[in-house]
Protein backbone atom coordinates (compact mmCIF):
# COMPACT_ATOMS: atom_id res chain seq x y z
CA UNK A 1 0.00 0.00 0.00
CA UNK A 2 1.42 3.37 -1.03
CA UNK A 3 2.04 6.25 1.38
CA UNK A 4 -0.82 8.23 -0.15
CA UNK A 5 -3.24 5.34 0.40
CA UNK A 6 -2.10 5.05 4.03
CA UNK A 7 -2.75 8.74 4.52
CA UNK A 8 -6.26 8.30 3.10
CA UNK A 9 -6.94 5.37 5.42
CA UNK A 10 -5.72 7.34 8.43
CA UNK A 11 -7.95 10.24 7.45
CA UNK A 12 -10.97 7.91 7.28
CA UNK A 13 -10.09 6.37 10.64
CA UNK A 14 -9.72 9.80 12.22
CA UNK A 15 -13.12 10.78 10.81
CA UNK A 16 -14.64 7.57 12.20
CA UNK A 17 -13.13 8.21 15.66
CA UNK A 18 -14.54 11.72 15.72
CA UNK A 19 -17.96 10.50 14.60
CA UNK A 20 -18.00 7.86 17.36
CA UNK A 21 -17.04 10.56 19.86
CA UNK A 22 -19.59 13.16 18.66
CA UNK A 23 -21.09 14.92 21.71
CA UNK A 24 -24.73 15.71 22.23
CA UNK A 25 -26.18 19.09 21.09
CA UNK A 26 -26.31 20.26 24.72
CA UNK A 27 -22.62 19.50 25.13
CA UNK A 28 -21.78 21.27 21.86
CA UNK A 29 -23.43 24.42 23.20
CA UNK A 30 -21.75 24.04 26.61
CA UNK A 31 -18.27 23.72 25.12
CA UNK A 32 -18.66 26.79 22.92
CA UNK A 33 -20.01 28.95 25.76
CA UNK A 34 -17.36 27.64 28.16
CA UNK A 35 -14.70 28.85 25.74
CA UNK A 36 -16.42 32.22 25.34
CA UNK A 37 -16.78 31.81 21.58
CA UNK A 38 -19.61 33.25 19.50
CA UNK A 39 -21.40 31.21 16.88
CA UNK A 40 -20.02 33.58 14.27
CA UNK A 41 -16.43 32.77 15.35
CA UNK A 42 -17.07 29.03 15.21
CA UNK A 43 -18.79 29.34 11.84
CA UNK A 44 -15.87 31.30 10.38
CA UNK A 45 -13.31 28.77 11.68
CA UNK A 46 -15.26 25.74 10.48
CA UNK A 47 -16.26 27.22 7.13
CA UNK A 48 -20.05 27.15 7.49
CA UNK A 49 -22.79 29.67 8.16
CA UNK A 50 -23.76 30.88 11.61
CA UNK A 51 -27.23 29.40 11.27
CA UNK A 52 -25.65 26.00 10.57
CA UNK A 53 -23.80 26.15 13.90
CA UNK A 54 -27.05 27.17 15.62
CA UNK A 55 -28.82 24.15 14.08
CA UNK A 56 -26.05 21.82 15.27
CA UNK A 57 -26.32 23.16 18.82
CA UNK A 58 -30.10 22.96 18.93
CA UNK A 59 -30.15 19.42 17.56
CA UNK A 60 -32.20 20.34 14.50
CA UNK A 61 -29.42 18.93 12.31
CA UNK A 62 -26.24 16.92 12.91
CA UNK A 63 -22.85 18.09 11.67
CA UNK A 64 -22.31 17.16 8.04
CA UNK A 65 -19.37 17.53 5.64
CA UNK A 66 -17.56 19.60 4.65
CA UNK A 67 -17.52 21.40 8.00
CA UNK A 68 -18.08 18.35 10.21
CA UNK A 69 -14.43 17.29 10.54
CA UNK A 70 -13.20 20.75 11.56
CA UNK A 71 -16.16 21.23 13.90
CA UNK A 72 -15.57 17.94 15.75
CA UNK A 73 -11.83 18.65 16.05
CA UNK A 74 -12.66 22.00 17.59
CA UNK A 75 -15.09 20.40 20.06
CA UNK A 76 -12.51 17.72 20.91
CA UNK A 77 -9.96 20.37 21.77
CA UNK A 78 -12.48 22.39 23.78
CA UNK A 79 -13.49 19.25 25.72
CA UNK A 80 -9.86 18.81 26.80
CA UNK A 81 -9.68 22.45 27.94
CA UNK A 82 -13.16 22.55 29.51
CA UNK A 83 -14.07 19.01 30.71
CA UNK A 84 -17.61 18.38 31.80
CA UNK A 85 -18.16 18.96 35.54
CA UNK A 86 -18.60 15.93 37.79
CA UNK A 87 -22.33 15.37 38.47
CA UNK A 88 -23.40 16.22 42.02
CA UNK A 89 -26.55 15.39 43.95
CA UNK A 90 -28.98 18.34 43.66
CA UNK A 91 -29.55 20.18 46.92
CA UNK A 92 -26.47 18.71 48.66
CA UNK A 93 -23.91 21.33 47.68
CA UNK A 94 -21.66 22.07 50.64
CA UNK A 95 -23.13 19.21 52.78
CA UNK A 96 -20.89 16.35 53.81
CA UNK A 97 -22.65 13.03 53.39
CA UNK A 98 -22.44 10.66 56.38
CA UNK A 99 -19.68 8.13 55.94
CA UNK A 100 -20.92 4.58 56.02
CA UNK A 101 -18.80 1.80 57.51
CA UNK A 102 -16.90 0.10 54.74
CA UNK A 103 -15.84 -3.49 54.98
CA UNK A 104 -12.07 -3.90 55.33
CA UNK A 105 -12.02 -6.03 52.24
CA UNK A 106 -13.65 -3.38 50.07
CA UNK A 107 -11.12 -2.01 47.57
CA UNK A 108 -10.30 1.63 48.22
CA UNK A 109 -8.24 2.37 45.15
CA UNK A 110 -9.57 3.37 41.78
CA UNK A 111 -10.33 0.45 39.48
CA UNK A 112 -7.76 -0.24 36.85
CA UNK A 113 -8.45 1.20 33.46
CA UNK A 114 -8.67 -2.27 31.99
CA UNK A 115 -11.53 -3.12 34.38
CA UNK A 116 -13.74 -0.27 33.13
CA UNK A 117 -16.00 -0.73 30.13
CA UNK A 118 -14.90 1.05 26.93
CA UNK A 119 -17.59 3.71 27.34
CA UNK A 120 -16.68 4.60 30.94
CA UNK A 121 -15.35 8.03 30.00
CA UNK A 122 -17.92 10.03 28.05
CA UNK A 123 -17.29 13.66 27.08
CA UNK A 124 -20.83 14.78 27.89
CA UNK A 125 -20.37 14.02 31.61
CA UNK A 126 -22.97 11.23 31.88
CA UNK A 127 -22.33 8.41 34.36
CA UNK A 128 -21.78 4.88 33.07
CA UNK A 129 -21.67 1.40 34.56
CA UNK A 130 -18.53 -0.45 35.65
CA UNK A 131 -17.26 -2.68 38.47
CA UNK A 132 -19.37 -2.26 41.63
CA UNK A 133 -17.55 -0.12 44.20
CA UNK A 134 -18.59 1.88 47.27
CA UNK A 135 -19.99 5.30 46.34
CA UNK A 136 -17.56 8.07 47.26
CA UNK A 137 -20.46 9.97 48.90
CA UNK A 138 -22.67 7.50 50.67
CA UNK A 139 -20.51 4.36 50.77
CA UNK A 140 -23.22 2.13 49.31
CA UNK A 141 -21.88 -0.13 46.57
CA UNK A 142 -22.94 0.96 43.09
CA UNK A 143 -21.95 -0.01 39.55
CA UNK A 144 -22.20 3.63 38.36
CA UNK A 145 -19.08 5.67 37.68
CA UNK A 146 -18.25 9.34 37.31
CA UNK A 147 -16.19 10.46 34.32
CA UNK A 148 -12.97 10.16 36.39
CA UNK A 149 -13.66 6.45 37.04
CA UNK A 150 -14.69 6.72 40.70
CA UNK A 151 -17.91 5.09 41.89
CA UNK A 152 -20.73 7.59 42.27
CA UNK A 153 -24.52 7.37 42.34
CA UNK A 154 -26.02 9.50 39.56
CA UNK A 155 -28.28 12.39 40.41
CA UNK A 156 -29.98 12.06 43.82
CA UNK A 157 -29.71 8.27 44.07
CA UNK A 158 -27.31 8.24 47.04
CA UNK A 159 -28.81 6.02 49.77
CA UNK A 160 -28.29 5.93 53.55
CA UNK A 161 -26.42 2.81 54.74
CA UNK A 162 -28.54 -0.01 56.15
CA UNK A 163 -29.06 0.32 59.93
CA UNK A 164 -27.32 -2.35 62.03
CA UNK A 165 -28.71 -3.70 65.34
CA UNK A 166 -26.76 -2.42 68.37
CA UNK A 167 -24.23 -4.91 69.70
CA UNK A 168 -25.02 -6.51 73.13
CA UNK A 169 -22.98 -4.89 75.93
CA UNK A 170 -22.00 -7.14 78.87
CA UNK A 171 -23.54 -5.89 82.11
CA UNK A 172 -22.25 -6.47 85.66
CA UNK A 173 -24.44 -8.51 87.98
CA UNK A 174 -26.53 -6.33 90.31
CA UNK A 175 -28.97 -7.19 93.05
CA UNK A 176 -32.57 -7.43 92.03
CA UNK A 177 -34.46 -4.25 92.65
CA UNK A 178 -38.22 -3.92 92.57
CA UNK A 179 -39.20 -0.99 90.44
CA UNK A 180 -42.57 0.69 90.33
CA UNK A 181 -43.62 0.93 86.70
CA UNK A 182 -43.98 4.47 85.49
CA UNK A 183 -47.29 5.51 84.00
CA UNK A 184 -47.42 4.82 80.32
CA UNK A 185 -46.67 7.88 78.29
CA UNK A 186 -49.21 8.73 75.65
CA UNK A 187 -48.28 7.40 72.26
CA UNK A 188 -46.80 10.10 70.02
CA UNK A 189 -46.88 9.73 66.33
CA UNK A 190 -43.46 8.97 65.00
CA UNK A 191 -41.96 12.05 63.44
CA UNK A 192 -42.36 12.14 59.68
CA UNK A 193 -38.96 12.26 58.08
CA UNK A 194 -38.26 15.51 56.35
CA UNK A 195 -39.04 15.20 52.71
CA UNK A 196 -36.14 15.97 50.49
CA UNK A 197 -37.50 17.91 47.54
CA UNK A 198 -36.84 16.27 44.24
CA UNK A 199 -34.75 18.32 41.91
CA UNK A 200 -36.83 20.65 39.79
CA UNK A 201 -36.11 20.00 36.15
CA UNK A 202 -34.76 22.93 34.22
CA UNK A 203 -37.55 24.78 32.53
CA UNK A 204 -37.27 24.48 28.80
CA UNK A 205 -38.03 27.84 27.19
CA UNK A 206 -40.86 27.92 24.70
CA UNK A 207 -40.17 28.33 21.01
CA UNK A 208 -40.98 32.08 21.00
CA UNK A 209 -38.78 32.54 24.08
CA UNK A 210 -35.91 30.69 22.43
CA UNK A 211 -36.37 32.78 19.32
CA UNK A 212 -36.35 36.00 21.37
CA UNK A 213 -33.23 34.92 23.27
CA UNK A 214 -31.52 33.95 20.04
CA UNK A 215 -32.54 37.25 18.47
CA UNK A 216 -31.07 39.20 21.39
CA UNK A 217 -27.78 37.29 21.12
CA UNK A 218 -27.69 37.76 17.35
CA UNK A 219 -28.40 41.49 17.67
CA UNK A 220 -25.64 41.88 20.24
CA UNK A 221 -23.21 40.17 17.89
CA UNK A 222 -24.25 42.02 14.73
CA UNK A 223 -23.95 45.41 16.43
CA UNK A 224 -20.21 44.86 16.81
CA UNK A 225 -19.46 43.35 13.39
CA UNK A 226 -19.53 46.62 11.45
CA UNK A 227 -17.89 48.85 14.06
CA UNK A 228 -15.32 46.17 14.86
CA UNK A 229 -14.30 45.83 11.20
CA UNK A 230 -13.91 49.60 10.82
CA UNK A 231 -11.75 49.89 13.94
CA UNK A 232 -9.66 46.92 12.86
CA UNK A 233 -8.85 48.36 9.43
CA UNK A 234 -8.19 51.82 10.85
CA UNK A 235 -5.62 50.33 13.21
CA UNK A 236 -3.97 48.40 10.39
CA UNK A 237 -3.89 51.55 8.26
CA UNK A 238 -2.51 53.55 11.21
CA UNK A 239 -5.37 56.01 10.94
CA UNK A 240 -5.25 56.52 7.16
CA UNK A 241 -8.95 56.78 6.26
CA UNK A 242 -8.50 56.16 2.53
CA UNK A 243 -6.42 53.02 3.04
CA UNK A 244 -8.86 51.71 5.66
CA UNK A 245 -11.87 52.27 3.37
CA UNK A 246 -10.14 50.49 0.49
CA UNK A 247 -9.50 47.49 2.73
CA UNK A 248 -13.11 47.50 3.96
CA UNK A 249 -14.45 47.58 0.40
CA UNK A 250 -12.28 44.58 -0.48
CA UNK A 251 -13.67 42.53 2.41
CA UNK A 252 -17.26 43.74 1.95
CA UNK A 253 -18.54 40.49 0.35
CA UNK A 254 -17.47 38.00 3.06
CA UNK A 255 -18.38 40.52 5.74
CA UNK A 256 -21.92 41.08 4.45
CA UNK A 257 -22.45 37.33 4.05
CA UNK A 258 -21.41 36.86 7.68
CA UNK A 259 -23.79 39.65 8.65
CA UNK A 260 -26.52 37.97 6.59
CA UNK A 261 -26.01 34.72 8.51
CA UNK A 262 -26.14 36.60 11.82
CA UNK A 263 -29.47 38.23 10.93
CA UNK A 264 -30.83 34.83 9.88
CA UNK A 265 -30.32 33.47 13.43
CA UNK A 266 -34.00 33.75 14.39
CA UNK A 267 -35.51 33.00 10.99
CA UNK A 268 -38.54 30.69 10.96
CA UNK A 269 -37.70 28.90 7.74
CA UNK A 270 -34.79 27.73 5.65
CA UNK A 271 -34.00 29.02 2.19
CA UNK A 272 -32.40 27.42 -0.85
CA UNK A 273 -29.00 29.01 -1.54
CA UNK A 274 -28.21 26.93 -4.64
CA UNK A 275 -31.48 25.95 -6.36
CA UNK A 276 -31.62 24.37 -9.78
CA UNK A 277 -32.48 27.21 -12.15
CA UNK A 278 -34.37 27.29 -15.45
CA UNK A 279 -32.38 28.15 -18.58
CA UNK A 280 -33.85 31.65 -18.71
CA UNK A 281 -31.87 32.51 -15.55
CA UNK A 282 -28.56 31.14 -16.82
CA UNK A 283 -26.16 33.33 -18.76
CA UNK A 284 -25.30 31.88 -22.19
CA UNK A 285 -21.76 33.19 -21.62
CA UNK A 286 -19.89 35.46 -19.25
CA UNK A 287 -20.53 38.49 -21.46
CA UNK A 288 -24.14 37.76 -22.34
CA UNK A 289 -27.04 38.42 -19.95
CA UNK A 290 -29.79 35.99 -19.14
CA UNK A 291 -33.33 36.50 -20.46
CA UNK A 292 -34.78 38.53 -17.55
CA UNK A 293 -35.79 42.13 -18.33
CA UNK A 294 -35.22 44.36 -15.30
CA UNK A 295 -37.21 47.32 -16.68
CA UNK A 296 -34.45 49.87 -16.16
CA UNK A 297 -36.02 53.22 -17.00
CA UNK A 298 -34.21 55.76 -19.15
CA UNK A 299 -37.01 58.26 -19.57
CA UNK A 300 -36.90 61.77 -21.01
CA UNK A 301 -40.05 63.85 -21.34
CA UNK A 302 -40.68 64.27 -25.09
CA UNK A 303 -41.86 67.90 -24.69
CA UNK A 304 -38.61 69.19 -23.15
CA UNK A 305 -35.07 69.24 -24.47
CA UNK A 306 -31.65 70.57 -23.54
CA UNK A 307 -31.15 71.64 -27.14
CA UNK A 308 -34.23 73.84 -27.27
CA UNK A 309 -33.86 77.39 -25.96
CA UNK A 310 -35.84 78.02 -22.85
CA UNK A 311 -35.82 78.83 -19.14
CA UNK A 312 -37.63 75.88 -17.53
CA UNK A 313 -35.72 75.26 -14.31
CA UNK A 314 -34.96 71.58 -13.62
CA UNK A 315 -33.56 69.97 -10.45
CA UNK A 316 -31.82 66.61 -10.54
CA UNK A 317 -32.78 64.63 -7.43
CA UNK A 318 -31.11 61.58 -5.93
CA UNK A 319 -33.00 58.80 -4.13
CA UNK A 320 -30.78 57.81 -1.21
CA UNK A 321 -29.52 54.21 -0.91
CA UNK A 322 -32.01 52.91 -3.49
CA UNK A 323 -30.74 49.34 -3.39
CA UNK A 324 -30.77 49.25 0.41
CA UNK A 325 -34.44 50.26 0.44
CA UNK A 326 -35.17 47.66 -2.25
CA UNK A 327 -34.09 44.82 0.05
CA UNK A 328 -37.68 44.90 1.28
CA UNK A 329 -39.35 43.02 -1.55
CA UNK A 330 -41.06 39.71 -2.23
CA UNK A 331 -38.37 37.05 -2.69
CA UNK A 332 -38.89 33.35 -3.49
CA UNK A 333 -37.25 31.28 -0.75
CA UNK A 334 -37.36 27.83 -2.31
CA UNK A 335 -36.76 26.13 -5.62
CA UNK A 336 -38.58 27.75 -8.53
CA UNK A 337 -41.43 25.70 -9.97
CA UNK A 338 -42.91 26.02 -13.44
CA UNK A 339 -46.54 27.11 -13.93
CA UNK A 340 -48.47 27.49 -17.16
CA UNK A 341 -50.65 30.50 -17.85
CA UNK A 342 -51.38 32.68 -14.83
CA UNK A 343 -51.30 29.80 -12.30
CA UNK A 344 -47.98 31.04 -10.91
CA UNK A 345 -49.30 34.54 -10.15
CA UNK A 346 -50.08 34.67 -6.46
CA UNK A 347 -49.65 37.29 -3.73
CA UNK A 348 -47.69 34.77 -1.62
CA UNK A 349 -45.41 33.60 -4.45
CA UNK A 350 -42.58 35.27 -6.31
CA UNK A 351 -40.25 34.60 -9.21
CA UNK A 352 -40.15 35.48 -12.89
CA UNK A 353 -42.96 35.63 -15.46
CA UNK A 354 -43.28 35.59 -19.22
CA UNK A 355 -45.78 38.32 -20.17
CA UNK A 356 -47.08 40.33 -23.06
CA UNK A 357 -47.54 43.90 -21.78
CA UNK A 358 -50.26 46.29 -22.76
CA UNK A 359 -49.22 49.51 -24.55
CA UNK A 360 -48.26 52.52 -22.43
CA UNK A 361 -50.09 55.68 -23.50
CA UNK A 362 -48.80 58.28 -21.02
CA UNK A 363 -45.85 60.20 -22.50
CA UNK A 364 -45.66 62.52 -19.52
CA UNK A 365 -44.76 59.57 -17.25
CA UNK A 366 -42.00 56.97 -17.65
CA UNK A 367 -43.05 53.57 -18.94
CA UNK A 368 -42.87 51.07 -16.00
CA UNK A 369 -41.09 48.70 -18.39
CA UNK A 370 -38.50 51.32 -19.35
CA UNK A 371 -37.40 52.15 -22.88
CA UNK A 372 -37.85 48.74 -24.44
CA UNK A 373 -37.21 48.59 -28.16
CA UNK A 374 -38.33 45.03 -28.95
CA UNK A 375 -42.10 44.44 -28.89
CA UNK A 376 -43.81 41.22 -27.91
CA UNK A 377 -43.48 38.86 -24.94
CA UNK A 378 -40.66 39.20 -22.42
CA UNK A 379 -39.54 37.72 -19.08
CA UNK A 380 -39.94 40.12 -16.15
CA UNK A 381 -39.52 39.84 -12.39
CA UNK A 382 -42.20 39.61 -9.76
CA UNK A 383 -41.48 43.20 -8.66
CA UNK A 384 -42.23 44.50 -12.17
CA UNK A 385 -45.35 42.37 -12.49
CA UNK A 386 -46.67 43.66 -9.16
CA UNK A 387 -46.11 47.24 -10.37
CA UNK A 388 -47.96 46.57 -13.64
CA UNK A 389 -50.86 44.94 -11.81
CA UNK A 390 -51.12 47.92 -9.42
CA UNK A 391 -51.15 50.36 -12.30
CA UNK A 392 -53.91 48.34 -14.00
CA UNK A 393 -56.06 48.38 -10.87
CA UNK A 394 -58.85 50.82 -9.98
CA UNK A 395 -56.56 53.09 -7.92
CA UNK A 396 -54.42 54.08 -10.93
CA UNK A 397 -56.17 52.82 -14.06
CA UNK A 398 -53.17 53.72 -16.23
CA UNK A 399 -52.75 50.50 -18.19
CA UNK A 400 -54.39 47.23 -19.04
CA UNK A 401 -53.25 44.15 -17.10
CA UNK A 402 -50.50 42.17 -18.86
CA UNK A 403 -51.09 38.69 -20.25
CA UNK A 404 -49.12 36.09 -18.29
CA UNK A 405 -48.04 33.09 -20.38
CA UNK A 406 -45.94 31.10 -17.89
CA UNK A 407 -44.05 31.54 -14.64
CA UNK A 408 -41.23 30.13 -12.52
CA UNK A 409 -42.14 30.86 -8.89
CA UNK A 410 -41.79 29.67 -5.31
CA UNK A 411 -43.37 30.47 -1.97
CA UNK A 412 -42.21 33.94 -0.97
CA UNK A 413 -41.97 36.47 1.84
CA UNK A 414 -41.51 40.24 1.82
CA UNK A 415 -39.44 40.25 5.02
CA UNK A 416 -36.70 37.78 4.09
CA UNK A 417 -33.94 40.42 4.00
CA UNK A 418 -35.64 42.90 6.32
CA UNK A 419 -33.41 42.15 9.32
CA UNK A 420 -30.28 42.67 7.22
CA UNK A 421 -31.76 45.86 5.78
CA UNK A 422 -32.48 47.26 9.24
CA UNK A 423 -28.97 46.53 10.54
CA UNK A 424 -27.32 48.18 7.54
CA UNK A 425 -29.76 51.11 7.59
CA UNK A 426 -29.09 51.74 11.29
CA UNK A 427 -25.32 51.65 10.72
CA UNK A 428 -25.68 54.03 7.79
CA UNK A 429 -27.84 56.43 9.81
CA UNK A 430 -25.34 56.47 12.67
CA UNK A 431 -22.46 57.04 10.28
CA UNK A 432 -24.25 60.00 8.66
CA UNK A 433 -25.04 61.53 12.05
CA UNK A 434 -21.37 61.26 13.06
CA UNK A 435 -20.04 62.33 9.65
CA UNK A 436 -18.28 58.96 9.48
CA UNK A 437 -17.52 58.60 5.76
CA UNK A 438 -15.57 55.37 6.31
CA UNK A 439 -18.47 53.44 7.81
CA UNK A 440 -20.87 54.97 5.31
CA UNK A 441 -18.74 53.80 2.39
CA UNK A 442 -18.26 50.37 3.97
CA UNK A 443 -22.02 49.88 4.45
CA UNK A 444 -22.70 50.98 0.86
CA UNK A 445 -20.15 48.49 -0.43
CA UNK A 446 -21.73 45.71 1.61
CA UNK A 447 -25.30 46.05 0.40
CA UNK A 448 -24.40 46.87 -3.21
CA UNK A 449 -21.96 43.95 -3.51
CA UNK A 450 -24.36 41.64 -1.70
CA UNK A 451 -26.93 42.27 -4.43
CA UNK A 452 -24.58 42.30 -7.42
CA UNK A 453 -22.79 39.04 -6.48
CA UNK A 454 -25.76 36.88 -5.51
CA UNK A 455 -26.22 35.86 -9.14
CA UNK A 456 -23.69 33.87 -11.17
CA UNK A 457 -20.58 35.48 -9.68
CA UNK A 458 -17.12 34.10 -8.95
CA UNK A 459 -16.79 36.57 -6.08
CA UNK A 460 -19.49 35.04 -3.88
CA UNK A 461 -19.61 31.25 -3.61
CA UNK A 462 -22.05 31.14 -0.71
CA UNK A 463 -25.21 31.85 -2.70
CA UNK A 464 -26.48 31.72 -6.26
CA UNK A 465 -29.87 33.38 -6.65
CA UNK A 466 -29.96 35.43 -9.88
CA UNK A 467 -33.73 35.60 -9.46
CA UNK A 468 -33.21 37.53 -6.21
CA UNK A 469 -30.73 39.88 -7.85
CA UNK A 470 -33.15 40.71 -10.68
CA UNK A 471 -36.09 41.15 -8.31
CA UNK A 472 -34.16 43.54 -6.00
CA UNK A 473 -32.98 45.58 -8.99
CA UNK A 474 -36.53 45.76 -10.34
CA UNK A 475 -37.87 46.72 -6.90
CA UNK A 476 -35.48 49.67 -6.83
CA UNK A 477 -36.81 50.80 -10.22
CA UNK A 478 -40.41 50.32 -9.07
CA UNK A 479 -39.69 52.45 -5.98
CA UNK A 480 -38.27 55.22 -8.17
CA UNK A 481 -41.30 55.04 -10.49
CA UNK A 482 -43.51 55.56 -7.43
CA UNK A 483 -41.59 58.75 -6.60
CA UNK A 484 -42.03 59.99 -10.17
CA UNK A 485 -45.77 59.37 -9.99
CA UNK A 486 -45.96 61.16 -6.64
CA UNK A 487 -44.19 64.18 -8.12
CA UNK A 488 -46.54 64.20 -11.11
CA UNK A 489 -49.63 63.98 -8.91
CA UNK A 490 -48.33 66.94 -6.86
CA UNK A 491 -48.12 69.12 -9.98
CA UNK A 492 -44.42 68.78 -10.78
CA UNK A 493 -43.26 68.02 -14.30
CA UNK A 494 -41.18 64.85 -14.58
CA UNK A 495 -38.42 65.79 -17.02
CA UNK A 496 -36.28 62.65 -16.78
CA UNK A 497 -35.87 59.43 -14.80
CA UNK A 498 -32.73 57.30 -15.10
CA UNK A 499 -31.30 54.22 -13.44
CA UNK A 500 -32.53 53.38 -9.95
CA UNK A 501 -32.04 56.69 -8.13
CA UNK A 502 -32.11 59.67 -10.49
CA UNK A 503 -35.26 61.79 -10.91
CA UNK A 504 -35.30 65.19 -12.67
CA UNK A 505 -38.28 67.46 -12.02
CA UNK A 506 -39.34 71.05 -12.55
CA UNK A 507 -41.25 72.85 -9.83
CA UNK A 508 -41.01 73.20 -6.06
CA UNK A 509 -39.88 69.67 -5.23
CA UNK A 510 -39.40 70.44 -1.52
CA UNK A 511 -43.18 70.65 -1.17
CA UNK A 512 -43.33 67.00 -2.23
CA UNK A 513 -40.16 65.37 -0.86
CA UNK A 514 -38.28 65.89 2.38
CA UNK A 515 -34.71 66.99 1.71
CA UNK A 516 -32.01 64.99 3.44
CA UNK A 517 -29.92 61.83 3.29
CA UNK A 518 -32.31 59.46 5.00
CA UNK A 519 -33.73 56.43 3.23
CA UNK A 520 -37.12 58.09 2.69
CA UNK A 521 -35.66 61.47 1.75
CA UNK A 522 -34.31 63.02 -1.46
CA UNK A 523 -31.28 65.20 -2.06
CA UNK A 524 -30.00 67.26 -4.97
CA UNK A 525 -27.82 65.14 -7.23
CA UNK A 526 -24.48 66.76 -8.01
CA UNK A 527 -22.36 65.76 -10.98
CA UNK A 528 -19.36 67.06 -12.87
CA UNK A 529 -21.62 68.38 -15.64
CA UNK A 530 -24.09 70.01 -13.25
CA UNK A 531 -22.24 70.94 -10.08
CA UNK A 532 -25.28 72.64 -8.62
CA UNK A 533 -27.72 69.88 -9.62
CA UNK A 534 -29.87 72.43 -11.46
CA UNK A 535 -30.14 73.27 -15.14
CA UNK A 536 -32.62 74.65 -17.67
CA UNK A 537 -34.41 73.09 -20.62
CA UNK A 538 -36.61 74.39 -23.37
CA UNK A 539 -40.01 73.28 -24.54
CA UNK A 540 -40.45 71.40 -27.78
CA UNK A 541 -43.39 72.08 -30.04
CA UNK A 542 -46.15 69.57 -29.43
Amino acid sequence: MSEGQLDSVEALLEEARLMAWMPSPVERLRLREAAGLSRAQVAAAVGVGRQTVANWESGETDPQPPGRGKYLKLLKGLAEIHPAPTPEAPGNAGITAPQAPVAPTAPQSLPAAAELPPTAFRPDGLVVQGNPEPCIRCGVVTPFKATDGRSLHPGAMCQPPAAKPPAATPRAATPAVTRVPAPAAPLQPSPTPARVPSPTPARVPSRPQRRAQSSARAQAETNTLITGAVHEELERAEGDADVALQALVKRAIPDVMRLFEETRATARYQYTAYPSLPDILHKPSKREPDQIWEARPNFHHPHYSLKAPGNVQVTALDANAAYLSALKCWLPIGKLEHHAGSDGVDAKRSGVHLITPAPWNHPHLPDPLGDREEPGALWITDATLRLLLRLSGPKYGLIEAPTVHESWTSGATENFLDALRKVLAAARETALAQDDTITEGYVKAMYSKFISTMGESIHNREIQRPDWMHIIHSQAYANLWGKAYKAHQAGLEVIAMMGTDELHVSGDWRQVFTEGRGLTQMKIKHSDAKASGEYTVGQVAR
